[in-house]
């Protein structure tokens, strides 16, 4: 690649063509400050927070000095970059002012405290809460409209993050500015409540949102309520990708493998039992693979698609209601844990399941949604009774006052904290393929114990990835998808004949729960620079790695639980527990 020579703060640079200027100061190791910048996302030099001042090579002399949006302006050959001068500094200041004549400043008791990026630039350049310029202040209503998130548009500073993540990471683009000028608003179209639109409830704008504007809807008020409750038993479960991202919420390194202490936190927050979504994963690949394998060999509806995003499952009956039939019947991890528990555990316990409390930990926003779902209360209650974020349970071990980096490893509860790596891995994508193929195969092969462990075909960040195996005499075709823009892509193609498969994994979130819209807060300063979901799914992987049993079918719990109670995977009894069923809403319908 071809490179350029640049002179940034006096240093000389060799960077690719091509190359911005806020990209050149990466290289020389000089951080530009940014707010509304996500590589590949929104570059669109809107806040002018980027700013930096050039001088560009004209003949044998430079030109004048002039300020230009880093995030967006290329670099050319010679071209001299202060990225810290007077001037530049002077304007970020003054455009911080501006932001915060017009932004709530209700600090100490918002949710993005300590962890906000206009609070940090705030600091970084000496501004504080005193009123530069006063004028006219927009005041608008709180959306609370929606089951998993709250708008507070007097928080938002108009970066559009939200908007850009929405519209290309998600296809959904159900938010954008509206109106125009100082009146200028985030908000959904013919100011509806977001509530009221087909939001799918991913969260990708909360966590890409650089501060308090958005946010998830706090529900461990409820949680420590019913542990304080002594008439009712509370269980906590918690997915596998929260184990490799709750450390971050710690000061730990970006995929940090903490289950040990997050398990001897969530004892000593006061629940009754510590039970791990991986058990609920292991049981969705024995209704799911044997599903698969039904529909195969019995001409069911093709290709089956995975159910176990519920983001992804609620773009599906908006978006593709005519395919809701593809769908697997499988409720999600969760869903199968919280039935089994108020059904199986609860009758071996001699619990009421009226009085059992199942909590569940969630690297995803759209699990508050889920747990709302029709044909999702196994035992007459709602198989779920509260679900909370990552970041939910980062703030309880916090306000608890528990010293999270110095508690012990401690292991789950018996017998649903009982996994196997093909779990595990259901937290990146990919995952959910893998694991299902690892019993497929098995089950295709005459159950030959020494069926194939790893397909790392189905593995890595990519948006779309395809795989063909043949088992058995058997050829399958698979796609796996993260990311719903991604997911539209693909559908359009299969529904098209253009694609021809039998089975699909469709993950909501790019890269799947790790990067869920439940999961800690990163900067854009890192987003932008650092593969946050790689990290985090190579712990996933490790565990997957360490545990000694690594498919499905063989995790000890899971057979005791079909021996005694459940018969055999997709029985009648399965399917009244464990299967679940869809809504076609279409585009204008969010019943």
């Amino acid at each position: 690649m071809e490179n350029i020579n640049v002179k940034i703060n006096g240093i000389d640079v060799s960077v690719p063509k091509g190359s911005t200027i806020l990209e050149a100061a990466r290289i020389a190791n000089i951080e530009v400050p940014t707010l509304c910048f996500l590589k590949d996302i929104n570059a669109i030099g809107a806040c002018r927070i980027c700013v930096v001042e050039v001088q560009e090579k004209r003949g044998d002399a430079l030109g004048p000095k002039r300020i230009v949006a880093s995030c967006v302006y290329p670099v050319a050959e010679g071209m001299v970059i202060s990225t810290n001068s007077p001037k530049v500094l002077d304007s970020r200041k003054k455009t911080l002012q501006l932001i915060l004549s017009t932004h709530e400043k209700k600090c100490l008791s918002c949710v993005r405290s300590d962890n906000c990026e206009l609070q940090k630039l705030c600091y970084d350049l000496g501004i504080d809460d005193e009123n530069y310029y006063e004028g006219s202040k927009p005041e608008y209503e709180i959306d609370d409209s929606a089951a998993h998130m709250v708008r507070d548009n007097n928080k938002c500073i108009l970066c559009r993050r939200c908007a850009a993540v929405c519209q290309a990471n998600q296809g959904v683009g159900v938010i954008g500015a509206n109106e125009r000028g100082f009146t200028t608003n985030i908000s959904c179209a013919f100011d509806q409540g977001l509530g009221e639109t087909s939001c799918i409830s991913c969260g990708q704008c909360i966590v890409n949102c650089p501060v308090g504007a958005i946010y998830e809807k706090d529900n461990t008020a409820a949680v420590l309520e019913a542990i304080a409750d002594p008439d009712k038993y509370v269980i906590v479960q918690t997915a596998p990708a929260v184990r490799a991202a709750l450390g971050e919420d710690f000061g730990l390194p970006i995929g940090t493998n903490v289950e040990g202490k997050m398990a001897a936190a969530l004892r000593r927050l006061g629940f009754d039992n510590v039970f791990d979504t991986d058990f609920g994963a292991d049981l969705t690949i024995m209704e799911e693979a044997t599903e698969f394998l039904s529909r195969v060999q019995n001409g069911g509806k093709l290709p089956m698609i995975t159910s176990c995003s519920p983001g992804w499952i609620k773009y599906c009956e908006h978006y593709f209601p005519d395919m809701t039939e593809n769908l697997s019947t499988c409720k999600s991890p969760m869903q199968m844990f919280g039935a089994v528990a108020k059904t199986y555990y609860a009758e071996k316990m001699n619990i009421d399941p009226k009085n059992m409390v199942v909590v569940a930990v969630m690297p995803c926003t759209a699990k508050k949604f889920e747990i709302g779902r029709d044909d999702m209360s196994a035992a007459g209650v709602p198989d779920v009774d509260i679900s909370i974020t990552t970041r939910e349970l980062a703030r309880m071990i916090k306000r608890a006052g528990i010293k999270f980096n110095e508690l012990p490893d401690e292991k789950f509860d018996e017998p649903l904290g009982i996994s196997t790596g093909a779990a595990v891995i259901f937290g990146v994508t990919g995952g959910v393929m893998e694991a299902a193929l690892r019993t497929a195969v098995w089950k295709l092969t005459g159950e030959n114990a020494d069926s194939p462990i790893e397909f790392k075909e189905v593995r890595g960040m990519e948006g779309i990835k395809e795989a063909s195996y043949t088992v058995n005499g058997m050829e399958i075709k698979l796609a796996v998808v993260s990311g719903t823009a991604n997911a539209e892509k693909l559908l359009n193609k299969v529904k098209a004949g253009e694609a021809d498969y039998h089975f699909i994994e469709v993950m909501g979130c790019p890269g799947g729960c790790v990067n869920g819209g439940g999961q800690p807060y990163q900067p854009a300063s890192v987003r932008n620079f650092t593969d946050i979901r790689a990290l985090r799914a190579n712990a996933l992987y490790s565990l997957d790695e360490a545990n000694a049993v690594r498919k499905s079918h063989e995790n000890p719990a899971i057979k005791a639980l079909y021996d005694e109670y459940l018969g055999e995977p997709n029985s009648h009894k399965a399917h009244e527990i464990l299967h679940t069923s869809y809504v076609k809403r279409g585009l204008y319908n969010n019943k």
